[in-house]
C-alpha cells in the first residue's frame, strides 16, 4: 500500500506567476525589478529541458588534475539539465505510479539472515548498566568516549543508531516506515553493507554482509580470506560500504534524483560517524580506492550489466534496480592516529573478491520502470578511479566550538538520532534565541573549535569523515532568531573561499559580522530585511522555508572543485550537503526544535539573489529550522517488531 511521501523535496505543478524580490520585501532594492518569472507555466514531461548549456571554464587549473573534458561536460550537462526555473522544472515524471513504487527494503533472498540486538530508545542498553550508557549529545562533539570493542553488541548498536527503522506511521489504511537516516521523500536508495572480522555470536570468518533495516538484521553474503584485516587494518577496525539504487528516487523525481541519492549518501554518512562516536568509534573515507573496488568488495558486480538506453525510457527494465556502489568507510577505534593504506595492495586483495562464493539474490523492487537516461549517464562519468598515491591521514579529534551548551535539553545521543523526524511543516511561530543560532552555526563548522586557525580542514565530527576540505558554505535565510535582525547572512565554511566569495556576490553586501557572533564563527551579515518571502519563493513556493526560525541554501565551490581534483567530485559535494544536512537536523533536536531538507529550489533564481554568476558557486541542497506542525491524524507505532509484513 502506497505511503505517504514527504513534501520537502515535492513541487507545486502549477506556480503563479510572481517576482523574486515583491515590493514589500526590498532586501536587495536595485534588484526589483530584475527577477520577474515569465507568465509561462512550468510542466514535468520527457520533452528536452530548457537549461543552459554548460560551459567549461579553465578545466587545467590545477596543474596536478587534467579532468577528462567530455566527463566534465556530461557533468556541467546533467546539472544544468536537472535545474528547476520559474518556466520549466526538471524533467520527471507526470504523477506517481504508485502500482510500480519500489520496494523500500532490499533482501537478499536465500542469504543467511544473522539477528542484531535491539534496544531501548531511551539511554540505556538492555542489560541497564551504566557502563553501557548512551553519552548526551553535546559530548561527543567535544570528545569521543572510550572505544568499546567490536561484538555483536557494539556492532548492533552502532546499525540500530545510524541505518535502523525509528518507528512505523500509520494513517486510514496506509502504514509506512521511517528511518534513523533520513531520505528524500522517504523512498531510500541508500544501501549498507558490513564488511568485518570474525564476530563472536554472528560469524566464525571475516565476513561481508547487508544490512537489513526492517528486520534489523544482517544478511550473509560471503566469507572472505581470513588475513584480509590483519593485514590491512588496526585491530577492532571494520568497514562499511554505502551503495545506492537509483530507481528508488528516480519513480518520483526522474532526473534531479541522482542529486538526491547522493545527498541521501551524505546523511547515511554522518549518521554512521555519529552512531559510531557514541561508541567511542572514530570513521574515516577510505577514498583512496576506486569504484570497481568498491564494486568487488560489495559483491556488487555480479548482478550489473545494465546498458544505458539512448533517451527515456518506460518499461520492464529488472536491471535497473542495480546497486551503484558509492563508499567505503573505515570504522576503527578512536585514539589510532597513525595509520598508512597501501591502496595498491588493498586494491589487489580485494580483486580476489570476485572469486568468492556469494549468495543470496537480490529481491524485485517493481514490476515496471522508468530509465532517465542521463542519472547513468552521468554515474558513469564520475566513477573515481583508483588513486593509489592518496595518503590516508587521521587527525587528532578536535572539539567543536561552544558558546551556549545551555540550549541543549540534555539529551543522549540515541535519543537525538532516533527520535529525529522531518517536518513536514512549520509553524511561524516558534523562535530561538542569538545564543543557540550560533551554537548550532558553530557545530556546523569543518574544523571544530578552530584553534585560532581558519576553518578549512574538515577535522570536527561529523566531517572528518571526508577526505578533502570544506566545499560547502551556507546562505542563511534568518526569520524568527531573537536579538538577530531579520535578513541574509553567510557562513563560510572554507575561509580561503572568503575573498572568492565576497568578489562574486553583490558589491552592495556588507559583509559585516554581526552583534555577539563568536569570534571562532565566520558568519557574516550581507542584508538586513524580511525574506521571508523570498525563501518561499526560491524554495519551489513551499511555506516551510519561510516558517522556521531560519532557512538556508548550501553554496557549493563547484567547477574549481571539479576541476581542481576530478569531476568524481561532483557527488562528494552533495555528500558533504548531506553531512552538513544531517547535522542541522541532530541540532534542531537537540535543542527542542525540528529541521527538514529541501530539494526543490529555483537554482538559478538562488544564484542571482546572492549576485552568482558562472559555475563556480552552485547552490546544491535546502533546509529550514524551526518549529514543526504536528500532524494529529498520524499515529506512531515502535519500530520493531513493527507492523505485519502485509502492512
Amino acid at each position: 500500500m502506497p505511503f505517504p511521501l514527504s513534501s520537502r523535496f515535492s513541487f507545486p505543478l502549477n506556480p503563479p506567476h510572481f517576482c523574486i524580490f515583491p515590493s514589500t520585501v526590498k532586501l536587495v532594492p536595485d534588484l526589483t525589478a530584475t527577477a520577474t518569472a515569465k507568465k509561462s507555466t512550468p510542466t514535468m514531461s520527457f520533452s528536452s529541458s530548457s537549461s543552459p548549456s554548460p560551459s567549461i571554464t579553465n578545466p587545467k587549473k590545477n596543474k596536478n588534475s587534467n579532468p577528462d573534458p567530455q566527463k566534465l561536460t556530461q557533468v556541467l550537462k546533467y546539472h544544468n539539465q536537472t535545474k528547476h526555473s520559474f518556466t520549466n522544472y526538471a524533467r520527471g515524471p507526470r504523477g506517481l505510479d504508485w502500482a510500480n513504487q519500489p520496494n523500500p527494503f532490499r533482501r537478499y533472498i536465500s542469504a543467511i539472515l544473522l539477528s542484531l540486538v535491539h534496544f531501548p530508545a531511551d539511554n540505556q542498553t538492555p542489560s541497564a548498566s551504566a557502563a553501557d550508557s548512551a553519552p548526551s549529545y553535546q559530548s561527543v562533539f567535544n570528545s569521543l568516549p572510550p572505544p568499546k570493542p567490536i561484538s555483536k553488541s557494539s556492532i548492533s548498536q552502532l546499525f540500530y543508531d545510524s541505518l535502523a527503522l525509528s518507528a512505523w506511521k500509520t494513517a486510514g489504511f496506509s502504514t509506512w516506515s521511517l528511518r534513523v537516516n533520513p531520505s528524500s521523500g522517504n523512498l531510500h536508495p541508500t544501501e549498507a553493507y558490513l564488511i568485518a572480522p570474525p564476530i563472536e555470536s554472528l560469524s566464525n570468518s571475516a565476513f561481508v554482509a547487508h544490512y537489513a533495516p526492517k528486520e534489523h538484521s544482517l544478511e550473509l553474503r560471503a566469507t572472505i580470506p581470513s588475513d584480509f584485516f590483519p593485514k590491512f587494518f588496526p585491530r577492532n577496525s571494520f568497514l562499511i560500504g554505502i551503495s545506492s539504487i537509483f530507481w528508488r528516487e528516480a519513480w518520483k523525481y526522474g532526473e534531479r534524483a541522482f542529486r538526491y541519492c547522493n545527498h541521501d549518501v551524505g546523511h547515511a554518512i554522518a549518521a554512521i560517524a555519529m552512531a559510531a562516536a557514541a561508541l567511542g568509534w572514530d570513521v574515516k573515507l577510505l577514498d583512496g580506492l576506486g569504484h570497481k573496488e568498491l564494486d568487488r568488495l560489495m559483491g556488487l558486480e555480479t548482478y550489473q550489466g545494465f546498458q544505458i538506453p539512448d533517451t527515456p525510457i518506460k518499461g520492464k527494465i529488472p536491471e535497473i534496480e542495480f546497486e551503484h556502489p558509492d563508499c567505503l568507510l573505515l570504522v576503527f577505534p578512536n585514539g589510532i592516529n597513525d595509520l598508512d593504506v597501501n591502496y595498491k595492495e588493498l586494491s589487489s586483495a580485494i580483486t580476489e573478491f570476485r572469486n568468492l562464493e556469494w549468495k543470496g539474490k537480490p529481491n524485485s523492487l517493481s514490476k515496471e520502470h522508468v530509465c532517465w537516461d542521463i542519472i547513468y549517464r552521468t554515474a558513469e562519468a564520475v566513477k573515481k578511479p583508483l588513486t593509489v598515491g592518496d595518503r590516508f591521514s587521521i587527525d587528532p579529534f578536535p572539539g567543536s566550538g561552544v558558546c551556549s551548551e545551555r540550549s541543549y535539553k540534555g539529551f543522549t545521543v540515541r535519543e537525538v538520532v532516533r527520535k529525529r523526524r522531518s517536518a513536514v511543516d512549520m509553524d511561524g511561530v516558534t523562535k530561538i534565541n542569538r545564543e543557540t543560532f550560533y551554537q548550532i552555526l558553530l557545530h556546523c563548522l569543518p574544523s571544530g573549535s578552530g584553534g585560532g586557525k581558519n576553518h578549512k580542514k574538515q577535522l570536527a565530527l561529523p566531517f572528518r569523515v571526508l577526505s578533502w576540505d570544506a566545499e560547502v558554505h551556507a546562505a542563511l535565510f534568518v526569520h524568527r532568531v531573537i536579538g538577530l535582525p531579520k535578513g541574509l547572512y553567510f557562513l563560510t565554511r572554507n575561509e580561503d573561499h572568503f575573498n572568492e566569495l565576497k568578489k562574486a556576490t553583490r558589491e552592495a553586501f556588507k559583509w559585516e559580522k554581526p552583534e555577539g557572533c563568536p569570534n571562532n564563527l565566520p558568519l557574516y551579515e550581507l542584508a538586513r530585511g524580511d525574506c521571508q518571502q523570498i525563501a518561499k519563493q526560491l524554495s519551489c513556493l513551499q511555506n516551510i522555508a519561510s516558517d522556521g526560525c531560519f532557512s538556508l541554501g548550501m553554496i557549493a565551490h563547484f567547477e574549481p572543485a571539479l576541476c581542481g581534483r576530478g569531476v568524481w567530485m561532483y557527488p562528494r559535494l552533495f555528500w558533504e550537503t548531506g553531512v552538513l544536512g544531517q547535522v542541522l537536523y541532530l541540532e534542531a533536536h537537540a535543542v527542542g526544535i525540528s529541521a527538514t531538507g529541501i530539494g526543490c529550489f529555483f537554482d538559478d533564481p538562488v544564484h542571482e539573489v546572492l549576485g552568482l554568476t558562472g559555475s563556480n558557486f552552485q547552490s546544491l541542497y535546502h533546509f529550514t529550522v524551526g518549529g514543526p506542525v504536528l500532524d494529529k491524524r498520524i499515529m506512531s507505532l515502535p519500530a520493531y517488531p513493527g507492523p505485519d509484513a502485509d502492512a
